[in-house]
């Protein structure tokens, strides 16, 4: 079959399958606590959770067993600084709440909850969040509203998202892309190869998945507020699981000169989500796998994402729709 005429089945194809593979996610539950509105029910605070032994069970080739759905706890990618408080010139309605009853900072050190920014580093960040709202050149447009991988660290708080481990590696399938964690002690990639996830090399310290992360190339931003690091950045991560497996601490030092005053440290919280849990299109999206007479077993399934598959921004970058706007 000639290409051209393939073209029309494919996009038939493709609208049969538009609801569940859209770049669109579907609206939440209500949460009468946020006023009602359609958002996400979320936490406002973070477990302490300390590194230590692990004493759950562990996989053949010895690593801890963390296979499963995780979700960051306490607000999607809108702001880094004030989690709970919407995009720029967005605010939810947890926005109208004091600052000490909203989720704090993910910004853990410096203790002002602040990304010690350099002048000009700081003068770029606020340039994009002023123009967030009417992003005038393409700039001011969020990748991942252009379907570009959300990148390190911002998957860990845009959906939930699945661990797989194998002998020697951990696999991240996020929504907006897969990363690999390798574990068999060899370098890093040359300076000069730079990608979306970066380049990370991990170990295991008991409960404590720690991993180097470089080769960044910088083009994903950490959420809508603009916050950024440069492609010279080097992110030491710590992934430290609870005992009974059901939380985990991403603690993660970002150390970057040419953008920031000092290394600074942030902490994303997150759960485990099991087939008990019902699907709810942001923190949980497993799909029933037909396996008669076996366990249920939920899978991820892909999300396609296409540039230009709505109007412009798609409402993901703060340009107004045709119709309603869901905040989240």
């Amino acid at each position: 079959m000639h290409a051209r005429n393939a073209l029309p089945a494919v996009l038939a194809l493709v609208a049969a399958w538009t609801p569940i593979v859209s770049a669109q996610s579907p609206a939440p539950p209500p949460n009468p606590a946020a006023g009602g509105g359609q958002v996400i029910l979320w936490e406002k605070t973070v477990p302490k959770i300390a590194s230590g032994a692990w004493r759950g069970p562990v996989l053949a080739d010895g690593q801890p067993d963390v296979q499963g759905h995780w979700s960051n706890t306490i607000a999607n990618h809108n702001n880094w600084t004030d989690p709970q408080a919407g995009a720029p010139g967005e605010p939810t309605a947890a926005a109208k709440l004091p600052r000490d009853q909203r989720a704090p900072s993910r910004v853990t050190d410096p203790a002002d909850g602040e990304i010690p920014y350099l002048p000009a580093a700081r003068a770029k960040q606020q340039d994009f969040a002023k123009n967030f709202t009417n992003p005038s050149k393409p700039g001011y447009i969020e990748p991942l509203a252009r379907c570009a991988p959300a990148g390190v660290p911002k998957s860990f708080i845009w959906h939930g998202y699945e661990i797989r481990q194998y002998p020697g590696y951990v696999l991240f399938l996020f929504n907006s892309g897969t990363r690999i964690v390798r574990l068999d002690g060899k370098p890093h990639l040359p300076d000069n190869i730079k990608l979306w996830n970066a380049d990370s090399r991990g170990h295991w310290e008991g409960n404590t998945l720690v991993v180097d992360v470089r080769n960044n190339n910088a083009k994903a931003l950490f959420g809508r507020s603009g916050d950024f690091a440069s492609d010279n950045v080097v992110i030491e991560e710590r992934f430290i699981f609870d005992p009974d497996g059901k939380r985990y601490n991403y603690v993660a030092k970002f150390t970057d000169p040419t953008v920031y005053s000092r290394p600074w440290t942030a902490t994303i919280p997150a759960r485990r989500y099991t087939e008990a849990d019902k699907d709810d299109g942001w923190h949980y999206e497993g799909v029933p796998a037909n396996r008669p007479g076996k366990p249920l077993l939920h899978e991820r399934m892909e999300r396609i994402c296409v540039e230009n598959n709505g109007p412009f921004g798609g409402g993901a970058v703060g340009v107004p729709l045709d119709g309603p706007i869901i905040s989240r």
